[in-house]
């Protein structure tokens, strides 16, 4: 956790990592804000990056109580995940680790099961 982030490596394509993780989220009743296909994008500019997809998600119920404890948590909710292609073709879920945005934005210790429920999700969606 040096980095503050958490990689989970997939056994399925970016593509298919990310259906099975939006599906799992949804299914547990959490909010898709966005899917954001920096791959897509890129080729449509002309670029070439190995396939990387983010995910942003999260829970109003759940976040809002951390941003009214501390107002620049909302810098890093909604939470979100990182779905890429490394360079031997492995691909990988990276998300940042809840005990890292704890110690970011200081918000009090008794909030942080309100986004550790995520890497659970996350680790569901590569088995």
């Amino acid at each position: 956790m040096d980095r503050g982030m958490i990689d989970v490596p997939s056994p399925f394509s970016v593509p298919d990592t990310m259906a099975r993780l939006e599906s799992i989220l949804k299914e547990k009743g959490l909010t898709i804000f966005a899917r954001v296909d920096h791959s897509g994008e890129a080729e449509k500019a002309g670029l070439q990056i190995r396939p990387t997809q983010l995910l942003i998600f999260g829970s109003p119920k759940g976040g809002t109580p951390l941003m009214v404890a501390t107002p620049s948590v909302a810098i890093d909710l909604p939470l979100k995940a990182l779905v890429w292609e490394d360079e031997r073709g492995k691909v990988r879920i990276s998300y940042n680790a809840p005990e890292y945005l704890q110690q970011r934005h200081s918000f009090p210790f008794d909030f942080l099961k309100n986004i550790a429920g995520a890497g659970t999700l996350i680790q569901k969606a590569v088995e």
